[in-house]
């Protein structure tokens, strides 16, 4: 495998079989967007752990703790404001625009400017600043919804297929990904996008707790018979792959997908959330399609009504867990050796106890807080 010789420091990002995956790295500055996140905090820290230089992106009321730490370079803004962006990308090389709205519930107008208005400032932001390569992190999600099948879905699959109506995170992704195509084409932005699936691991602000928690309680079924398979990856293993895909000359004008780390069945994803929370195993099952019909209804009536609650279950979140389609991740792993440096068992018990002693510190400070003073 040919790897573009690129600066004076040399790290190993990971090890495949038969193959060690060495990658050279300039001495650049480095963007990342959504660094306060899920997988903008693990690629700002595995870039600060290389040695590289990190900038990010912050809004002002950002809780910037965990770069702190990391001694990240802050650049306070909006990726709404396209003059903050500049500011941004000004003297960078390398862009990891992992930035967006966050869960699939809101109105189109938050998923417009939160995920395509931003993408487009900030991907126009640095086509101006010449940055050296662009990494969009993207969604296996903007190939909409296609039909169950045997074959794994490949990078060439359309876009935006059988999209829902009332179903804006979906319809966000893919027109984030024709903003930034339009851009590669017209602009000369040099782009890799990075489409991964259902993201975990430390600091998730979505779907871990609320997991945990409802696993606690043993209020988890299975969606159908749970033996469909289950498109899951730890943000730590994408981190890998887009510092890979930023680096290699054979990712430019590319798309990868990084979707799971082998196969695993829902049944044998769940309960392995289910042992490194020390609950029940999850054995109850409910029919998929009663599930859906139910998640149709309960979301109709939230949209109707203007929640900005979402319902118990959505649509999206019924079909995450019930679908029957997987992702191939062979292109990432031929083109740019990437392979998976944790597998499911460790990366989940690693996410779950993370979440775990999060809540064990933060659980005596509400307690002192919701306290009566006393005389």
């Amino acid at each position: 495998m040919k790897i573009e010789r690129r600066s004076l420091a040399t790290f190993h990002l990971g090890q495949s079989p038969g193959k060690k995956i060495l990658i050279v790295l300039k001495h650049v500055l480095n963007l990342v967007t959504g660094a306060t996140g899920l997988l903008g905090g693990h690629i700002a820290e595995k870039l600060v752990e290389r040695g590289e230089r990190v900038r990010v992106l912050v809004r002002p009321e950002s809780d910037t703790s965990f770069l702190d730490t990391l001694g990240c370079e802050k650049v306070v803004g909006d990726l709404t404001d396209r003059d903050a962006c500049l500011r941004a990308t000004e003297g960078v090389g390398i862009v990891y625009h992992c930035a967006a709205k966050v869960g699939d519930w809101g109105t189109w107008s938050e998923f417009q400017a939160g995920c395509v208005d931003a993408t487009r400032n900030i991907a126009a932001a640095s086509a101006r600043s010449s940055v050296e390569r662009f990494v969009h992190i993207s969604s296996t999600s903007a190939y909409g919804h296609p039909a169950d099948r045997g074959g794994a879905i490949e990078e060439t699959e359309p876009l935006g297929q059988n999209l829902w109506f009332w179903d804006p995170y979906t319809r966000s992704k893919v027109e984030s990904e024709r903003v930034v195509w339009g851009l590669e084409r017209e602009a000369g932005l040099r782009l890799t996008v990075i489409r991964p699936s259902w993201l975990y691991g430390e600091r998730d602000r979505t779907t871990l707790a609320r997991l945990v928690e409802r696993l606690e309680k043993g209020i988890v079924p299975l969606f159908g018979k749970g033996d469909n398979p289950i498109s899951a990856v730890y943000a730590g293993n994408v981190a890998d792959a887009a510092i890979l895909a930023a680096c290699h000359p054979s990712a430019i004008g590319e798309a990868f997908n990084i979707t799971d780390q082998g196969p695993i069945t829902q049944r044998e994803f769940i309960n392995l959330f289910a042992r490194a929370a020390n609950a029940p195993s999850v054995s109850k099952i409910r029919p998929y399609a009663a599930i859906f019909a139910g998640a149709t209804v309960l979301e109709t009536i939230a949209r109707l009504t203007k929640s900005t609650r979402p319902p118990l279950v959505t649509r999206y979140a019924a079909w995450l867990m019930g679908r029957s389609i997987s992702y191939s991740t062979a292109k990432a792993r031929n083109t740019l050796g990437w392979f998976p440096a944790l597998g499911y068992q460790e990366s989940i018990e690693r996410s779950v106890r993370w979440y775990l002693e999060r809540r064990d510190r933060e659980r005596p400070i509400v307690a002192a807080l919701a306290e009566p003073a006393r005389a």
